[in-house]
């Protein structure tokens, strides 16, 4: 009997799709957001005026993600007021033949390296690039700042939506809409903690401790604000740190713990969802140091919940001194070469091709050229797919919608399935192509659906080059080994906090250290994951280094497991010092 032989990792990714709950509240919004603009400024008598407030609010769509509320101010406004600057920008540089090509490199360069620095750097550097190729190569009556005010219109209004709309409402909860994003964050935290409990000693403890690592990072992430609701809720987050360290010690030691471990943990996520009391908490057996230390974080948490705590750790700010370290450091100027490379490159195709309307073909390749939209083949063959899929649909709509309020309509379709089309890249580039195509129609352009086509597949050329061309005096793979040392050195100071004398006293600074550790070593594993899907010319360059992760993970673990101890015992046990010196040393090998 043959065996079915394994797609290779480039393909199995591309054909990977996330699978989520449909973002119902973001579905709405879509919907409200780029098409009624575009109606309005329709029957108004100024359908390019339209075009670009749907566009400010696609793009802006593109980045609305369930979560907290006050953090997508930030999340889908930077990237906003970039898009405006680059449309300034794109309309002053339009017509300038070559000297734009040359200009668009710098550009490429700069948003390229400042997209290194972070999430929300990267859409603002991407939508920088987007917009600046779009109003130099889309012909609109506006000028520069009319074409960036209605740009960041539309995106404002996507904000606006954001928070003025409520999620849906919850049974029981006695809260208001403000924080619901914030509140579901702190309570997938207990939640996971529970799964974490109820896995210890199973095949599965490692999946849901990784699990807790992520539910941790986006609850650190999503809370802001001053308010006394954001208060107790950051003093809720900080109470469910030791309930964390706890449940990992349990999990790392193997041993089953009592069934009723997980209830705590469930009971606080439900107040937290809520805002009702928790009520009694089971408490559990307190047999070993691990149950102790678990017993004690949930009586911990129990006076917070019952209005001990107002406070909690300090959100952290990242720095203009830190922000320039890492545009400017290796993997910044690696980025922003290949972005500048592949963006002046698609202009100057482009201008040779068809300088009127030739702005396809550069934010193709900017959003292409994006490593957090997946591996390079995969974005690639997702990109094709989507917009021969896009283009073709179009085409056959175009032929049988009235215009302009059929194409209107479809926008507010289009908007409405963005969200739920981020799932997979190819079905989010079919739904953007015919949203883009229905405006650029609305504008006055002709239909141009085969084009579109051929200009995609000419920047997935272009791409394809620019991202397996050697970087000069840097190693390939060289983006897994900065997170891997980054990962490594958080670890070690992590180590050396707990195994020093005074690694029992100062809990705060632990667990600041050992989220840091856990961050770091999930954003390595990620770029492991993502350099092991590439084409085997590329991932070859990452052999190995998924070895290292679990050896850091193991370190952590332990380290975590070995603190617990010190808190119970007062110094470090043996074995668990041992423990952590083979692991050292296997690192260090």
């Amino acid at each position: 009997m043959l065996r079915r032989r394994p797609l290779p990792p480039w393909l199995s990714h591309a054909l990977r799709a996330q699978r989520a709950p449909v973002p119902w509240p973001a579905v709405v919004r879509g919907a409200l957001a780029g098409g009624p603009l575009l109606l309005v400024a329709v029957v108004a008598g100024r359908p390019s005026a339209g075009v670009l407030l749907a566009l400010g609010a696609m793009l802006a769509g593109v980045n609305d993600r369930p979560g907290a509320r006050l953090a997508a101010v930030s999340r889908l406004g930077l990237p906003a007021l970039a898009g405006a600057a680059g449309m300034v920008a794109g309309s002053a540089l339009a017509g300038g033949g070559f000297a734009m090509v040359a200009a668009f490199v710098l550009l490429g360069l700069a948003g390229g390296a400042f997209s290194a620095v972070g999430p929300v750097a990267s859409a603002a550097g991407t939508q920088l690039l987007v917009t600046a190729a779009v109003g130099a190569g889309m012909p609109l009556p506006e000028t520069g700042w009319q074409r960036a005010l209605l740009f960041a219109g539309g995106a404002g209004w996507l904000i606006a939506l954001r928070l003025v709309l409520p999620s849906p409402a919850r049974r029981g909860t006695r809260l208001g809409y403000l924080y619901d994003g914030e509140r579901a964050a702190v309570a997938a935290v207990y939640e996971a903690v529970a799964a974490l409990l109820d896995a210890t000693g199973g095949p599965g403890a490692r999946g849901r401790r990784a699990a807790l690592t992520t539910a941790l990072d986006q609850a650190q992430d999503a809370l802001r604000g001053g308010g006394a609701a954001a208060r107790r809720l950051r003093a809720q987050y900080t109470a469910a740190l030791p309930l964390a360290e706890a449940a990992t010690a349990l999990a790392w030691a193997g041993r089953p713990v009592p069934g009723r471990a997980g209830d705590g943990p469930r009971r606080l996520a439900a107040a937290v969802r809520t805002g009702a009391a928790p009520g009694p908490l089971p408490a559990p057996a307190r047999a070993d140091a691990g149950l102790r230390a678990l017993d004690d974080a949930l009586l911990g948490a129990a006076g917070v919940f019952d209005g001990g705590g107002t406070g909690g750790p300090p959100r952290r700010r990242a720095t203009p001194a830190g922000i320039l370290r890492k545009a400017l450091g290796p993997a910044g100027r690696e980025y922003g070469a290949r972005v500048g490379l592949s963006f002046g490159a698609g202009a100057a195709v482009a201008q040779a091709l068809q300088p009127v309307h030739g702005y396809w073909l550069p934010a193709t390749a900017v959003f292409l050229v994006k490593p957090d939209l997946g591996p390079l083949a995969s974005r690639v063959l997702c990109r094709a797919a989507g917009t021969v899929a896009g283009a073709a649909l179009f085409a056959g709509l175009a032929a049988l919608l009235p215009r302009p309020f059929g194409l209107v309509a479809l926008v507010a379709l289009c908007g409405a399935l963005v969200p739920v089309a981020t799932r997979h890249f190819a079905a989010q580039t079919a739904v953007i192509t015919v949203l883009v195509l229905s405006l650029v129609m609305v504008g006055g352009e002709p239909q141009a659906s085969w084009s579109r086509i051929t200009e995609t597949l000419l920047a997935c050329g272009i791409v394809l080059i620019a991202g397996h061309l050697p970087w000069p005096g840097a190693q390939r793979g060289g983006g897994v080994r900065v997170r891997l040392a980054v990962a490594r050195d958080a670890a070690h100071a992590y180590v050396r906090h707990v195994l020093a004398e005074e690694g029992g006293g100062d809990r705060a600074g632990r667990w600041a250290l050992r989220r840091e550790a856990y961050r770091t070593l999930a954003e390595a594993r990620a770029a492991v994951d993502l350099a092991a899907a590439e084409l085997p010319v590329l991932a070859r360059h990452s052999d190995g280094s998924a070895r290292i992760t679990v050896v850091l993970e193991r370190l952590v673990d332990a380290t975590t497991a070995c603190a617990v101890q010190v808190d119970d015992t007062g110094r470090v046990p043996e074995q668990h010092a041992e423990r952590i010196g083979v692991l050292l040393a296997e690192l260090a090998a």
